[in-house]
């Protein structure tokens, strides 16, 4: 991807673009893509990078919800797997299947998750991940030796996927880019164009590194930017009334020690009434969730003392070493755009996280809900609106089948992986350029070649785009990504033709930023 020649092509682009997607996050990307899978025309603005909000700050899950099953949403979950299935399929390099064990310690929760977990299994159909099934005490010891034993009777094993969310969000965009899209990072939509007669034909939208502004004009504009939709509504109608209430996530990321295996650990019933799960994601250990409403919609949202004592004391409660906060390596929190509940005292974990398509009396799509695992029908929901908004016949969805940006026949092992089919050429790149090779940091694989190749390849334009997406060290290890920043601004730097006022000033930034992922 090429940032400046994708604005190159945005002031040359003549004709009216047949959709243009506010947001970069996974609904977004899910729109762009379906769009571009039928043949449609497609501006993707996001104004900051590509997932810097809630879709890079997920529990690393790809799964049909085991926990929406139990609430009875079972068409939520048999779209979910279904989806599931092809992620797994068409983006191997981002995402596999993940084991998880379900401690049992009662006769009742036997019965109880044994026949739910087959019944998960057969909706998953042919897109099955592999057979749920019962294991023994000593199994569950030998799988999970770091669990709480006491009363343990044994557990339930199932299976469903893991990934890497910002990673995934790249590669989509990356699909987009080769599939004749143009996507944009640091483009700010600042206004709605509208016609004679009121209907929206177009965006007022800002480069944000470049300060330029350009008008562009489209057949249909949506608004896919989760916990902000509230903002680009009353861009089309000042006194729009509130969609969104915005629900607070945290994970707290742990040595994978604290596990002792590559099972996930699937804890179905917290005190708050949801699940907990710890899942090794990169040779560390992710632990959450928490649901906590929050008023406002921030892109760096933090995480509350208390939502970290809850993780804490309920992940304690089930292994056999506690975990303290000198333990915590980072700590991530998101926020999900869920239907502002009518009731203030609604529930988070009662809110449904079904998508909703709505179009407004001018013709602004606007994409709310979902979760990452549905993204890709999330979008094909929303291009289903194009026909009639516009009256321009389109031809059936074909994203199901779209392979992932990276998608090959040959994966590499480690952190490599992630790259996919470019792994091959990166790794020339690296051996060509023997200063390339130098490693960032010592406990760390990230070399001084990938911060090149995500600045030539993957529109890295900050420091924080590099350390908390490109690489995802800022989530993994906080104050290792610290360490590391003075030398990757600097290799930004030469890369960007910058010099040692961006360097200061982003350094500078990063460290705001990354105060907030300790504790």
């Amino acid at each position: 991807m090429d940032r400046l020649g994708n604005i190159r092509k945005l002031k040359e682009a003549n004709e009216a673009w047949d959709i243009v997607v506010i947001g970069g996050g996974a609904s977004g990307l899910g729109v762009a893509l379906d769009a571009l899978s039928r043949g449609l025309s497609v501006l993707l603005l996001e104004g900051s990078d590509f997932a810097k909000g809630t879709s890079s700050r997920s529990t690393k899950l790809v799964h049909g919800g085991v926990r929406y099953l139990a609430q009875g949403d079972v068409f939520l979950v048999w779209e979910a797997l279904r989806e599931r299935g092809r992620i797994l399929r068409n983006a191997p390099h981002l995402a596999s299947v993940q084991p998880f064990l379900i401690p049992i310690y009662s006769y009742w929760d036997k019965l109880k998750y044994t026949i739910g977990l087959k019944v998960y299994d057969w909706m998953s159909g042919r897109l099955s991940l592999g057979d749920s099934y019962y294991i023994s005490k000593q199994e569950v010891k030998r799988r999970l030796p770091t669990v709480m034993q006491e009363g343990l009777l044994g557990g339930v094993v199932y299976h469903d996927g893991a990934f890497d969310d910002a990673r995934l969000a790249l590669s989509v965009a990356q699909t987009c880019d080769d599939l004749g899209g143009n996507v944009l990072n640091y483009a700010k939509v600042t206004s709605l164009l509208k016609s004679g007669d009121g209907r929206i034909n177009g965006v007022r939208v800002k480069d944000v590194l470049g300060k330029e502004s350009y008008e562009v004009h489209a057949r249909m504009v949506v608004n896919a930017t989760g916990v902000f939709a509230d903002k680009i509504l009353k861009l089309d109608e000042p006194d729009a009334p509130k969609m969104i209430r915005p629900s607070q996530g945290v994970h707290l990321v742990l040595p994978l020690e604290f596990l002792g295996s590559e099972d996930a650990l699937m804890i179905p019933q917290t005190s708050d009434g949801r699940v907990l799960f710890a899942v090794p994601w990169l040779g560390k250990l992710v632990v959450g969730t928490t649901d906590t409403l929050r008023k406002k919609a921030k892109l760096e949202p933090e995480a509350l003392s208390r939502e970290i004592d809850f993780i804490l004391q309920t992940a304690g409660l089930y292994l056999l070493k506690k975990p303290t906060r000198k333990d915590v390596l980072a700590v991530f929190a998101g926020l999900r755009p869920l239907a502002a509940p009518k009731e203030g005292n609604a529930k988070t974990k009662e809110i449904s996280r079904n998508h909703k398509v709505i179009v407004s009396s001018s013709g602004l799509v606007t994409l709310t809900g979902g979760k990452w695992t549905t993204f890709r029908k999330m979008g094909e929901d929303t291009v289903d609106c194009f026909s009639g908004l516009t009256g321009k016949s389109v031809r059936k969805s074909a994203s199901w089948k779209e392979r992932i940006h990276g998608f090959g026949p040959v994966l590499l092992e480690g952190h490599w992986k992630q790259y996919g089919a470019d792994a091959t050429e990166l790794l020339q790149m690296i051996k060509d350029e023997p200063g390339y090779a130098k490693v960032l940091h010592k406990d760390y694989p990230y070399t001084v070649g990938e911060v090149v190749w995500a600045v030539r390849k993957e529109m890295a334009m900050k420091l924080e785009d590099m350390l908390a997406r490109r690489m995802r060290i800022l989530f993994l290890d906080a104050k290792a990504a610290c360490d590391m920043a003075p030398l990757v601004a600097e290799v930004m730097a030469g890369e960007l033709k910058q010099g040692e006022e961006w360097i200061m000033s982003e350094l500078e930034a990063f460290k705001k930023t990354a105060n907030k992922y300790m504790i």
